[in-house]
């Protein structure tokens, strides 16, 4: 990048590829949602890196910190489709995928797409639905299609589920199989604000004086824009340190004491395509140590296990993700 000035924590260098105008969108979107979102710059940046290597996203916190109307208010900042689904215990599969309908006038079966045909979807309480709705995205978030009646639909893209759930309130709810948390790029964990924040927080509600948050915000990525940032993030380049590095992180949870399930290959990738793009955004053309562990607790919270005596003692996942990190000597 010619005239980008790096972080002051790099080193001076010169890139192969300008990442000004990517940059430049990152900015512009996290701007945008500062005039409505207070405090959440860890949530909004890992939504933005999501987007950027065509991840989704599991949001967990309690009722109302913004989990929806950060994740609602992103979608808007984005000139694409968007489409939200309020999961309940009695919704079906055909509610969210679509369904054949007869045509009299035609005398033949036409696919009616449902909900998730959409670019970006807001999945509410996601735990709400029972095992069979739930197993019908495994297709849609993995592949990127739907097939119904022996016809594949493909979906358009960009397309990037976020899902929100509450891990307090527990009647009525449906644990999210292993193999579903695994087609989630990163579990999110969204906590209280800070006092200095929800004074912030006041201040901005009592500003807008009753005018509704999404008419605050403009679009100000496209698809086209956003399909150019996500090839020059697969030219960002990693050396073979980086690989051995996410490597060995990942074998070690698969081993660790304190874990009966570990981290899949699929996490390792994760972690790789998160890091180039959390580079990417900072202005480099390569990846660090640094972009590879900011990845791996939202890349692994949810893809390891704690053994039931670890879990019994109040130890966290992050915790054990964080012991693994500083057990593994990082590459320079």
């Amino acid at each position: 990048m010619e005239n980008n000035e790096p972080r002051k924590d790099d080193l001076s260098f010169d890139n192969r590829i300008s990442l000004a105008e990517l940059q430049k969108a990152v900015l512009d979107i996290k701007q945008e949602l500062a005039k409505v979102i207070v405090g959440q710059d860890n949530f909004i940046e890992l939504l933005i890196v999501s987007l950027l290597v065509d991840g989704h996203v599991l949001i967990e916190g309690v009722p109302g910190i913004a989990k929806t109307i950060t994740a609602k208010l992103f979608a808007q900042t984005l000139n694409t489709d968007f489409s939200r689904i309020q999961f309940t215990p009695d919704l079906m599969p055909s509610d969210i995928l679509g369904t054949s309908i007869f045509n009299v006038k035609k005398s033949e079966f036409e696919f009616k797409k449902g909900p998730i045909f959409s670019n970006i979807i807001l999945i509410d309480e996601i735990n709400r639905a029972p095992a069979k709705t739930q197993a019908a995205m495994f297709e849609t978030m993995e592949e990127k299609q739907v097939t119904m009646d022996g016809t594949t639909y493909k979906m358009d893209t960009p397309f990037m589920v976020l899902a929100t759930q509450n891990p307090i309130e527990q009647e009525g709810t449906y644990a999210l199989p292993e193999a579903q948390l695994d087609r989630f790029l990163f579990k999110i964990k969204v906590s209280y604000p800070e006092t200095e924040e929800e004074i912030l927080i006041l201040k901005t509600h009592h500003d807008r004086k009753g005018a509704l948050p999404q008419s605050l915000l403009k679009n100000v990525l496209d698809p086209k824009e956003l399909q150019y940032f996500k090839d020059q993030i697969q030219e960002i380049i990693v050396e073979e340190k980086i690989f051995k590095y996410i490597a060995e992180v990942v074998t070690k949870t698969r081993n660790h004491p304190h874990l009966y399930l570990g981290g899949s290959p699929r996490a390792s990738i994760a972690t790789l395509n998160s890091a180039k793009a959390f580079a990417a955004i900072y202005g480099r053309d390569f990846v660090t140590p640094e972009d590879v562990k900011k990845a791996l607790v939202p890349v692994l919270n949810h893809r390891v296990i704690l053994t039931p005596e670890r879990e019994m003692e109040g130890m966290t996942t992050e915790n054990v993700i964080k012991m693994i990190t500083e057990s593994v000597e990082i590459p320079r």
